[in-house]
């Protein structure tokens, strides 16, 4: 194997692939409990920006290997030096921020499947996804002052309103490690499942997931999203524009058929 190979297999990447309307995504850097190296999140970024106007698009499906992801390799990233003053707050938003940005807003559904570990960046990962189903023994950690550095990538947002401010508070301020099984008796996920069920959950999920009034399902999520720092007033406003142009969709046509004739809707996404 030449050095340029060794060189790209320690870089690690992510495969990007096309399986009929759902996206999938798999981490792929096995020696370093596959945390992210800056192609990877450049890939990342590119592939969500793609989907975002990919309008036959109807699910993404994000994964690892034995383990999800270990966050991302901050070291590698800057030679093992401390990076300058201010060179984070240039680089991030437009690099792991950005990802945690795509996932939390793109207009399809996206689904994270989770075994082994799930950390730092990781784990937001995971939870900024619409929906993320686990092996009862994955692992969920926040490490980041572990390591002596403060939370990043949507951490100190997500938390909190996930699981609330007191078990965010063990997580991110004293490091607690959450199991998998925990994780979604918290709320922090959707489901936990055994390892040997994992990969059956998340494919009946997606295939649920994919075969949804796709403009719907995005304007519910873009509500859902909105709500979170808006008044009640404010957010039925929203919804009655989102309910203005779901009403205009294929799908909405198909779902009063299908009630009129007392049938499971067979939705196209439109």
């Amino acid at each position: 194997m030449s050095h340029e190979a060794d060189a790209a297999g320690a870089e690690g990447s992510v495969t990007v692939r096309r399986d009929g309307a759902v996206l999938r995504m798999t981490l792929d850097r096995p020696s370093r409990r596959n945390s992210l190296s800056q192609a990877m999140i450049g890939t990342l970024v590119e592939a969500l920006t793609k989907a975002a106007a990919d309008d036959s698009l109807r699910a993404v499906h994000v994964r690892g290997g034995e383990d999800f992801c270990a966050g991302v390799d901050w070291i590698a990233s800057n030679d093992g030096r401390r990076p300058r003053s201010g060179d984070l707050v240039r680089r991030i938003p437009h690099a792991a921020h950005r990802v945690i940005e795509l996932v939390a807003t793109i207009q399809v559904p996206v689904l994270c499947s989770v075994r082994g570990w799930a950390a730092g960046f990781g784990c937001n990962l995971a939870l900024a996804a619409d929906f993320t189903v686990a092996a009862t023994d994955a692992v969920f950690w926040e490490p980041f002052l572990d390591r002596g550095f403060s939370p990043d990538s949507g951490a100190t947002w997500l938390l909190p309103r996930l699981v609330g401010l007191a078990r965010a508070r063990r997580m991110l301020l004293l490091g607690e490690k959450v199991a998998g099984a925990d994780a979604a008796d918290w709320g922090l996920i959707h489901q936990a499942v055994s390892p040997a069920e994992l990969d059956d959950a998340a494919e009946q999920l997606l295939d649920r997931l994919a075969s949804g009034p796709t403009a719907a399902l995005g304007l519910a999520k873009q509500a859902l999203s909105f709500g979170q720092h808006a008044t009640l007033s404010q957010s039925m406003t929203q919804e009655l524009f989102n309910l203005e142009l779901s009403c205009r969709t294929a799908d909405f046509k198909e779902g009063l058929e299908a009630f009129r004739q007392r049938r499971p809707p067979k939705f196209q996404g439109r």
